[in-house]
């Protein structure tokens, strides 16, 4: 079956870090909102780095757009039957030369995990980004401890804003 992406990326003035999956997950078609799956541990890295609780899909966007971080996904639309990212096909890239235009202040891509970073590295190959491969936070990904990838999401956001 064929999904078209169903939320706006997530940024604003200050954007400095983009934050890209590959696509939305089943879970979060249901809640319409980035990593809503109950096991995915973005959120949980976010409000422990930045000492924060965050309840609501709105106070999550709220606490974006103030810290200066951006949400998205690669893919626009695709096929695939599961969320799972290998089962993604026929994927159509969201306009990545548009976004960056449109936001100067966007200083670094932070890929979620690698099939975001391979899909648009196959798409954007040339276009000139900083990017950086971060661990997945999807529960698919158990092999590296959360404090672990808590720490290489520290030190990313660290590089580019004041955590």
């Amino acid at each position: 079956m064929t999904y078209t992406h169903p939320f706006t990326p997530i940024l604003g003035a200050n954007t400095r870090v983009l934050f890209l999956g590959s696509f939305p997950s089943i879970a979060s078609f249901e809640k319409a909102f980035y990593y809503a799956h109950q096991r995915n541990t973005f959120w949980p890295i976010m409000e422990s780095i930045f000492g924060v609780t965050l309840e609501s899909n709105e106070a999550k966007r709220l606490f974006c757009l103030e810290k200066g971080i951006g949400l998205w996904d690669v893919i626009a639309s695709c096929e695939r039957s599961n969320s799972s990212d290998t089962n993604l096909k026929n994927c159509i890239p969201n306009d990545f030369e548009k976004l960056l235009a449109d936001h100067p202040n966007i200083q670094a891509l932070g890929f979620t995990g690698k099939k975001s970073y391979d899909l648009f590295q196959k798409y954007f190959k040339d276009l000139a980004v900083e990017r950086v491969l971060l661990p997945s936070t999807s529960p698919a990904h158990a092999a590296m401890k959360r404090e672990e990838k808590e720490e290489i999401y520290k030190r990313f956001l660290t590089t580019y804003l004041t955590v």
